[in-house]
């Protein structure tokens, strides 16, 4: 079974009271990433690795949970909007936004390689709410296999306000191992932004945790082509 906490109200109270994170370790940790890797010739991104300890994936609930973060962490991740005529009107106004309308999807013909092939091109697909209860109907259960099954868009709010909400959230997800990464930022970041959100995803990912800091082993972080620097627990070998 899933727990799932897509909310903040609830883990705003707890950081508060989150002290196990030492600050200067963690400031020492993102200046030694940030000054002795070179630069590459592309956007690397920051990742936080995590190593579990105490939990049985088999047996304990899986956690999962959703944070926006107060920094955009991938600021090119490949959005496709599935949409409506208003929808697509919208997306088109976004620069770097991809879309497919209804009749897109139809010329498919549920062929599961081409599907397969067209989604995996993004990070991320939104679909108009009513067009998301046809997908199954019109491709098949293929979006859901991939992990590629579309989040749900309305006229109710901004599509660029969501775009940006997809931009700056990280998910915590559980699933049969016990270590982790996320991507939490990035090397055109400054090393204070690159703190808040470390400290934020790391806050809320103890409060998805059982037994809060008693099931966090280690805790390091890493730029993609880079060395790992160890933020809390033991050093790895």
């Amino acid at each position: 079974s899933t727990q799932s906490t897509w909310g903040l109200q609830s883990f705003q109270g707890k950081e508060k009271r989150m002290s196990k994170l030492n600050m200067d370790v963690l400031k020492e940790s993102i200046k030694k990433m940030m000054t002795t890797d070179k630069k590459r010739g592309f956007l690397e991104t920051v990742e936080l690795q995590v190593l579990l300890k105490d939990y049985d994936p088999q047996k304990d609930k899986r956690f999962m949970g959703s944070v926006k973060l107060p920094n955009v962490p991938r600021p090119k991740l490949r959005i496709c909007v599935i949409g409506d005529a208003a929808h697509l009107e919208e997306a088109k106004k976004i620069q770097g936004i991809e879309t497919k309308d209804v009749d897109g999807l139809k010329a498919f013909n549920k062929v599961k390689k081409d599907i397969k092939k067209w989604a995996k091109k993004f990070h991320v697909l939104l679909c108009t709410d009513t067009i998301v209860k046809q997908l199954t109907k019109l491709l098949g259960p293929i979006l859901n296999k991939i992990n590629r099954f579309p989040i749900a868009i309305t006229h109710n709010e901004s599509l660029e306000k969501k775009i940006d909400e997809v931009k700056s959230s990280v998910k915590f997800q559980l699933k049969k191992v016990l270590c982790m990464g996320f991507a939490v930022g990035n090397v055109e970041m400054t090393e204070e932004q690159l703190r808040q959100n470390i400290t934020m995803s790391i806050n809320f990912l103890v409060s998805l945790l059982k037994k809060g800091w008693q099931n966090i082993k280690t805790l390091h972080v890493k730029r993609t082509m880079g060395a790992v620097q160890r933020v809390y627990g033991q050093i790895l070998n």
